[in-house]
């Protein structure tokens, strides 16, 4: 089995303090805003996480590292608690993942909140979480098949680049939404799921097309009616800034209750 080593860097390039060599001094990794519990369980371990897992998740990874390391066949995640979740806390676990089975070894979500599990089912990677059976040729047994192996490697790549490739945008998009109508990034990060399930749009296609509609590109008008619906459902309206290049998505006006549509007073 292989030897436990350090963490190593972030997959998706955040500046991590202890491991940049940049020439200037990198900016600090936010707060961890979520909490872990490890408890063994049987030749695995359960770790339960509670909070939310974003960018300072990346605080975490020591502790899954120490989980991963004192277990036997892997580690089992409950995120039944996890009340937000975004791309950089999936790295976070996609990261995890790979050391799993570098380890011959893996990790499972056993439970997992709505948070969760809808940006797993948007990005695809659902399947890579699940839990091995005891008849699961993805279970490590210690001498499996190397095609099984190497099949699961390639699975792993294509879900890995698919998350780096696609976060950049999906970043983008809530800046965008986030500046142009006063959104938090919580709140721009909801409304981005929600406006992706209501028009059955991929979250980075969606993003992709939001950032577009920055740079002048018109919104089919079902994800302009969605998006209006998402926006005013999280408190958001439009800034004070100036229509045009310099607002982007500005002439959307989310539809509240009392407001008569194409009123602009």
């Amino acid at each position: 089995m292989p030897e436990c080593a350090p963490p190593g860097q972030p997959l998706t390039g955040e500046l991590d303090p202890a491991t940049a060599d940049g020439t200037s001094t990198p900016a600090p990794l936010p707060p961890c805003l979520a909490v872990m519990e490890t408890v063994p369980d049987g030749d695995r371990m359960l770790v339960r996480v509670r909070g939310e897992l974003d960018l300072g998740g990346h605080r975490l990874r020591p502790g899954l590292h120490d989980a991963l390391c004192r277990s036997g066949s892997g580690v089992d995640l409950d995120l039944s608690a996890v009340e937000f979740c975004d791309c950089a806390g999936l790295n976070v676990l996609l990261e995890e993942r790979r050391r799993a089975l570098e380890q011959d070894k893996t990790l499972a979500i056993r439970s997992s909140s709505p948070a969760v599990a809808r940006l797993l089912e948007l990005t695809g990677a659902w399947e890579l979480f699940a839990h091995p059976g005891p008849d699961d040729p993805a279970a490590p047994t210690g001498g499996g098949p190397r095609g099984d192996a190497d099949q699961d490697l390639r699975t792993e790549v294509v879900q890995l680049r698919r998350a780096m490739q696609t976060r950049p945008t999906i970043d983008l998009a809530r800046g965008i939404l986030m500046a142009s109508f006063g959104l938090t990034s919580q709140a721009a990060w909801t409304v981005l799921v929600t406006t992706s399930q209501n028009t059955n749009t991929k979250l980075h296609r969606l993003a992709h097309d939001l950032v577009s509609a920055a740079d002048g590109t018109a919104l089919p008008q079902p994800v302009r009616t969605q998006l209006a619906a998402a926006i005013a459902g999280a408190g958001g309206g439009p800034t004070s800034a100036p229509a045009g290049p310099a607002a982007p998505l500005g002439d959307i006006e989310p539809k509240r209750c009392g407001t008569p549509p194409g009123d602009s007073g």
